[in-house]
């Protein structure tokens, strides 16, 4: 990659970073092009098999490349990475290709030093054993590689997918069984949809509400 282009990539990902705290991402999980070939499907294997890495899970079907089945349960993949990825809320979508062309290089580099033989019909990445990936991995979050910035805004967006269900209402995300909050035991709210909370983090109320409190619970 380009100097030029991994300024464009930084530059994207820092407002991606700077809008995370106020964003709630439409969309659905997604499978599409888990098993297409091209530039379009590779991109979508390679950063599944990123996110796989990073929070792993069971694999969706036969000969699922993407998500390597070191555990049972639901990872990443399952809990909508490629969604909020594709957030049309971020501007990350259109550098997706990029990014994951320089991960796939980083990954043929890996496999020559190691004397690994990668398959052709799949991405570099996506051809490293999970143990392989895993290794690579933990190297690009190393203080030493150029483009730590980029793995560490992937990951944050990885974790956000699986633990909050990013790219979903959360009403909407508990209630048809998000996987990522399911495992979580993420509890359902009333029936009116709001969470409430009755039994305090302390075991008791540190504090008493402001009377000028409104009903939603937010200061007047």
């Amino acid at each position: 990659m380009s100097s030029i282009d991994r300024r464009a990539v930084l530059r994207a990902l820092a407002a991606t970073a700077g809008a995370l705290s106020a964003l709630q991402f439409p969309g659905a999980v997604t499978r599409a092009a888990a098993t297409e070939t091209g530039p379009a499907g590779w991109t979508v294997q390679t950063m599944e098999a990123f996110a796989d890495t990073l929070i792993p899970g069971e694999r969706r079907f036969a000969g699922d490349l993407a998500i390597a089945g070191a555990v049972k349960g639901p990872g990443a993949v399952q809990a909508g990475v490629i969604s909020t990825l594709n957030s049309p809320e971020l501007p990350l979508a259109p550098l997706l290709p990029e990014i994951a062309a320089l991960l796939n290089a980083r990954a043929i580099a890996y496999a020559a030093t190691h004397l690994i033989l990668l398959p052709i019909t799949s991405p570099a990445f996506v051809g490293l054993s999970f143990r392989d990936r895993t290794a690579l991995v933990r190297g690009l979050f190393g203080p030493e590689d150029p483009d730590r910035a980029i793995w560490q805004v992937l990951s944050l967006l990885t974790g956000l997918a699986f633990d909050t269900a990013a790219h979903l209402d959360t009403r909407q995300a508990v209630t048809t069984g998000h996987p990522g909050l399911a495992w979580l035991r993420f509890p359902q709210p009333d029936a009116d949809g709001l969470w409430r909370f009755a039994d305090y983090s302390y075991g008791k109320a540190l504090a008493t509400t402001h009377p000028a409190t409104t009903v939603s619970g937010s200061p007047a």
